[in-house]
């Protein structure tokens, strides 16, 4: 199993760091360049607004359907045809209570008319997930990492035409980004649903409607979780926007930082994305999957101390060469909104084990805690210090959700840590911070600094003894030369 999760892990990386950062670097960015930060900040807080009840249109289906699935792919012929109308209805439903709350916020015209569309985008990009998690469930990992970038890809496509191509003959507007992504998800929906007919054999459709109620009733856990998540991940651009009297525009300010975030945090979901179906196979049969969550953790820690570090030593000169509008002020927040990685991450290697062994009781209480928190942080910091409060409170949210679901799997599973372990990442952490500071001390062009720390501190991974080139090889049945 860990040499099906380096492979496709590799694969899926290859694919995403093709794709995934063109997209926020060239096109996402260069439509804030484009529109301003007041206009880009008037969409993202509107997109941010319709993830907080996103839970809605899966309440928790995708991850009960893969955990499920890895567990007993003949399944799929029962869950199909019952859950893709359960999302159709789960969709009304949560247009409903979209709209219904942005109508007593008191939104706009013009801001109810981009919601409607993004609420449909929403809808498309949940039944997209679904469609990958029967793919990946049934094990056919190397094609769900294929289809992973797809979306992506026609947007990209896309949006050069407008932004490069001019065939507007006219600058992006906001309006044009978002029906961009609607065109692109329908296209890659299509392209899904075919290859997994192709894929799964001999289905049929038909709705019952007592197995598509005992199927709510098992993802009722995983609904509360997605809903509590999305809350404690998404408020804080909402209560910018709400609370300052600029409010658009401190949410411009803030995107600038929570996107490149959030680039990064998707590296770290396709750890997820491959360790939940391989979590769930070894725990129902099982199999040890101790050195698959050693491996997995290794390669995910290394990577985020390799990015956060750099980001947060050079964060002024990555703000100002990204964006027109950057600043000082933006620098500082993205400064600590980045090492919110770290947690992020660990959040997606333990609660990911977590959710494969169904212990989503313990994952409800600690995201119902990170609720309380997290909106309690943001009131109380963003009327003060504004887009930094909100930083701060991202990063305590996600530190004590980390050190939490971190003490609860080692409860569980009665984890010890050998003395030359934890030596290893305390040694790792130390000369990484040195490393980063001596770059920063050398002065010479930062880009070149920028990418020698990331060097450096993966190099120091390998010397140190968190990464071991031997043991991954070995993995995946090859030779070093």
């Amino acid at each position: 199993m860990k040499r099906k999760f380096l492979k496709n892990l590799f694969l899926l990386l290859f694919l995403n760091i093709l794709i995934k950062p063109f997209w926020v670097f060239a096109i996402d960015r260069s439509v804030q360049n484009q529109v301003g930060s007041s206009e880009y900040g008037f969409y993202f807080s509107l997109f941010s607004f319709s993830l907080l009840f996103n839970i809605i249109l899966d309440l928790g289906i995708t991850n009960f359907n893969n955990r499920s699935l890895s567990q007993n792919p003949s399944l799929i012929k029962d869950y199909l045809s019952n859950i893709v109308i359960a999302k159709l209805l789960l969709a009304l439903v949560y247009g409903i209570i979209s709209f219904a709350i942005a109508m007593s916020l008191g939104y706009e015209k013009r801001q109810l008319s981009l919601l409607l569309v993004l609420v449909f985008n929403q809808f498309l990009s949940s039944f997209l997930l679904y469609l990958r998690s029967n793919i990946s469930g049934l094990q056919f990992y190397t094609t769900d990492s294929l289809l992973s970038v797809l979306d992506r890809a026609i947007m990209i496509v896309l949006c050069s035409l407008v932004i490069w191509g001019n065939i507007f003959h006219s600058t992006m507007k906001i309006e044009w980004f978002v029906y961009i992504q609607s065109i692109s998800y329908i296209v890659a929906m299509v392209v899904f649903s075919i290859v997994l007919v192709a894929k799964a054999n001999h289905l049929f459709f038909y709705f019952d409607w007592k197995k598509t109620v005992h199927i709510f009733r098992q993802v009722a856990p995983f609904a509360l979780l997605g809903l509590l998540m999305s809350i404690y991940s998404r408020t804080d651009t909402v209560l910018l926007e709400r609370l300052l009297p600029d409010g658009k525009t401190q949410a411009g300010i803030y995107a600038q930082s929570f996107r490149i975030l959030d680039a990064f945090s998707n590296f770290s979901l396709l750890f997820a994305s491959l360790l939940l179906p391989m979590f769930s196979r070894l725990l129902a049969t099982k199999e040890d999957f101790i050195p698959l969550l050693k491996t997995s953790f290794s390669l995910l820690f290394v990577m985020c101390v390799a990015l956060s570090l750099p980001c947060f030593a050079f964060s002024k000169e990555i703000i100002r060469a990204l964006y027109h509008e950057g600043s000082e002020y933006s620098a500082s927040a993205f400064s600590i909104l980045i090492l919110s990685f770290i947690p992020i991450s660990c959040n997606f290697i333990f609660g990911t084990l977590l959710t494969a062994n169904g212990n989503l009781k313990f994952l409800n209480y600690i995201a119902a805690v990170a609720v309380g928190i997290n909106i309690l942080l943001n009131i109380m910091l963003i009327g003060r210090y504004n887009v930094l409060g909100a930083a701060i409170a991202n990063i305590a949210t996600q530190t004590m959700v980390a050190l939490m679901q971190i003490i609860i799997c080692f409860s569980v599973w009665k984890f010890k840590l050998h003395k030359t372990y934890i030596f290893r990442y305390t040694l790792f952490i130390i000369t990484s911070i040195g490393t980063v500071c001596a770059f920063v001390l050398i002065g010479n062009y930062w880009v070149m600094s920028f990418l020698g720390s990331i060097l450096v501190i993966c190099a120091l991974s390998l010397v140190v003894g968190v990464l071991s080139i031997k043991q991954v090889f070995k993995a995946m049945r090859l030779k070093a030369n």
